[in-house]
């Protein structure tokens, strides 16, 4: 059941929120030997939430938007009193004593915290596994990764443990996962939803980085379920600098409502003009990208930023707003326990030259992409650049034929972390074996409100809700 309809059942007393809870762990207990989708769940705590919201809705007491939904929350955001691993032995035990700002709000808005969803070390990664916890696959075939870093999330939502998610987008880590498990993300503008102690807190190195690109959203199997969890996290906090005030002209749940203007200028880039693309990905988003054409009422032309690859520069960005004394400290002290891809980018002989060279080339992306889309009302690309790949492996070094990086996959997502803008990713079909392929919306700086209405009118002409990973629920009985 979407989280929209939950929620208002159980604030019709419709639904009792003892019954949901129940109903979502008998469902974990028989999808979690084969997903991983929760490396610390809390089944109790979310008894105990479920029967505290019953008494106060017998009470009479308003029990908020969100009221009895289910929620998986990111191992990188913290939940007061339960383990926080970060995917790292150097955390393995650590339980903080405050909740994330956006878990904060959440709860306030009447969700349940069904536990943390898995996460590779850190979250510096596309992927879902970690030396600490059972590898995260993906529910449409569990020899696949769900994509990373929101791993965990994606995976809990995409076989339904619970109708939403929280997940956390670095340089795609909401969008990655949401595409690769068929699910609707969304990475709000820069700000929109503020971070703390996530990303902000000075005393945990590996945990403290990646300030100026970091954003928190909603992972969902709707447009209107997700825009209804923005709607609660969105809105300033004075423990974030960078929060953005709350506009009254930005309403995520009547975005969500209301159709898209016709006539919009829309550019679709289905490479960035260098990027390898796998074929099927390219076919698929092609066809999806026609639809805002042939169904929508926009006109639709490729066209491209016109910068070049820049994640070098993307990587710089994150090393230099680390700890990176403190994350060398801890890579001496775990050795082999830490993840080779993180323990190798720390070793690098990183220079101030390189930090700066990063900041520079982030200011000509930005400049690039705000001469662009001053053209433009939105951006359509892929979402990632191959379908799901094989668990274990940080990414495929062939894409259509041509040698790559293993971080390749990955060119769509992070430029727009280091820009700013708000972009979500909608389903845009599927590959012949089917696997999901994301298709992604880039709005305007600030213009959140547009991107929700794009994706809420693309998911009305091309549905996708009803789609379930059916050969995972039917071999667990489901």
């Amino acid at each position: 059941m979407e989280a929209t309809e939950l929620a208002g059942r159980v604030r019709g007393g419709e639904l009792s929120p003892v019954e949901v809870v129940d109903a979502v762990l008998e469902r974990m207990e028989k999808l979690e030997p084969k997903l991983h989708a929760f490396c610390t769940p809390t089944p109790e705590m979310a008894r105990d939430e479920a029967r505290r919201l019953e008494r106060e809705i017998s009470g009479g007491r308003d029990p908020g938007p969100l009221a009895g939904v289910p929620v998986g929350i990111k191992d990188l955001h913290a939940v007061k009193d339960v383990r926080m691993a970060l995917g790292s032995h150097a955390y393995r035990d650590f339980v903080p004593d405050e909740d994330d700002v956006a878990v904060e709000r959440l709860r306030e808005a009447g969700a349940i915290i069904l536990g943390k969803t898995n996460v590779p070390e850190f979250g510096y990664s596309g992927v879902g596994h970690n030396p600490v916890f059972e590898t995260t696959t993906n529910p449409w075939d569990t020899s696949k990764t769900p994509g990373g870093s929101s791993a965990g999330s994606g995976a809990a939502v995409a076989s339904g443990m619970g109708p939403i998610a929280l997940g956390s987008d670095g340089g795609g880590s909401v969008r990655i996962p949401a595409s690769f498990s068929g699910l609707f993300g969304m990475k709000a503008s820069m700000g929109r939803v503020p971070l703390y102690p996530s990303c902000r807190d000075e005393r945990y190195p590996g945990a403290s980085g990646w300030e100026s690109l970091e954003h928190i959203g909603p992972m969902s199997r709707t447009v209107r379920d997700g825009a209804l969890m923005l709607s609660v996290m969105a809105g300033p906090d004075d423990r974030d600098r960078h929060s953005l005030p709350r506009e009254t002209r930005f309403d995520p749940v009547a975005a969500a409502r209301e159709g898209l203007p016709r006539g919009l200028r829309v550019a679709y880039s289905p490479d960035w003009g260098y990027a390898a693309v796998d074929p099927e990905v390219r076919r698929v988003v092609g066809e999806a990208a026609r639809v805002f054409e042939d169904d929508l009422g926009c006109t639709v032309e490729e066209a491209h930023p016109g910068f070049e690859d820049p994640f070098g520069a993307f990587w710089g960005l994150v090393l230099m707003e680390t700890d990176l004394k403190g994350m060398r400290e801890m890579a001496a002290e775990l050795g082999e326990k830490m993840s080779p891809h993180l323990a190798a980018v720390l070793e690098q002989d990183w220079k101030a030259e390189d930090f700066t060279d990063a900041v520079m080339t982030r200011k000509h992306v930005y400049n690039k992409m705000w001469r662009f889309m001053r053209g433009y009302d939105l951006l359509l690309t892929p979402t990632l650049a191959v379908p799901p790949f094989e668990t274990g492996i940080q990414g495929p070094e062939v894409i259509d034929g041509r040698e790559v990086p293993n971080t390749y996959w990955l060119s769509f997502t992070f430029p727009i972390n280091m820009t700013g803008q708000p972009a979500a990713t909608v389903p845009a079909g599927f590959t012949e074996d089917g696997l999901p392929i994301g298709l992604q919306i880039v709005g305007r700086h600030l213009d959140d409100a547009l991107v929700l209405r794009a994706s809420a009118a693309f998911e009305g002409a091309r549905p996708w809700k009803d789609r379930w990973p059916v050969g995972l629920l039917e071999g667990a009985g489901l």
